[in-house]
């Protein structure tokens, strides 16, 4: 097999699993693992690989860039209505209490959902805590559930607050659920997102509530962006919709996270 051959199929596992494993290609084309070393280094030069120890990842699963809501919002449709779906199951008609949303698109989902949510009794009341605009809006609907918005600096791309004053406002609540988007789950990284200032709410979300719960759909599952907000032990549960690889499975279950395919 040509290197251009052996190059093109290790690009296309890259771009189905996240990763690849210097050993296994080896085994997989008989070449020796120098050869496949010398395809990896070519793969990231051309800017599709990322070289990591033992292997390399794919270059847009370990980067910075970021995609705005609106370009987000339609992918993976289904796999979120799905999470959504089960995140639900979480908040039934007798709960009483409060529960942040973290921002994000598959987390959105979970907020169109609570506008048809109703207490099992009059006197039922349920509290939504979110630094999202557009979160809090749709909620908003539902005249049974207290919109508690938490302020600070509007970034654009995400449509929530962030900085100083969120994290201020943050460190007084403690709801009972904090329900959590990622751009990256990964079993040595934990969950990571890109930019330094969600990062550092999304930590204050998940370490400020009495359970922590990550809606993230498979396409996050054994992936690493820029800065990490928590590790596997800080979140009690994560809802997907595809059981993650063998490494994130053991991770996972090491850290004593539950996993929910939804």
């Amino acid at each position: 097999m040509y290197a251009e051959e052996r190059q093109q199929q290790i690009e296309r596992q890259l771009a189905e699993a996240g990763r690849v494993a210097v050993i296994e290609l080896a085994r997989t084309f008989a070449v020796s693992s120098e050869t496949v070393r010398r395809d990896l280094d070519q793969l990231e030069a051309r800017g599709v690989a990322r070289r990591v120890h033992g292997g390399a990842v794919s270059a847009a699963r370990i980067s910075r860039s970021e995609e705005s809501v609106a370009q987000r919002t339609g992918r993976n449709s289904d796999a979120k209505e799905r999470i959504a779906r089960a995140a639900m199951a979480l908040i039934p008609s007798n709960f009483v209490g409060a529960i942040s949303i973290d921002s994000g698109t598959t987390t959105s989902r979970l907020a169109q959902h609570l506008v048809n949510w109703n207490p099992e009794k009059s006197t039922g009341s349920l509290t939504v805590i979110t630094h999202s605009i557009s979160i809090a809006s749709i909620v908003s609907e539902n005249p049974h559930i207290a919109v508690q918005i938490i302020g600070g600096r509007l970034r654009g791309l995400t449509g929530a607050a962030v900085g100083a004053t969120t994290l201020d406002q943050l460190s007084g609540i403690r709801p009972d659920i904090s329900f959590l988007g990622a751009n990256g789950v990964h079993a040595d990284f934990g969950f990571s997102t890109p930019d330094p200032d969600e990062a550092a709410v999304k930590s204050a979300l998940t370490r400020g509530s009495r359970r922590a719960i990550a809606l993230v759909d498979a396409s996050k599952l054994g992936t690493e962006t820029l800065m990490s907000f928590a590790s596997l032990t800080d979140v009690d549960t994560i809802i997907t919709d595809r059981s993650p690889d063998a490494e994130l499975t053991l991770a996972l279950e090491r850290a004593d996270v539950e996993t929910v395919i939804a």
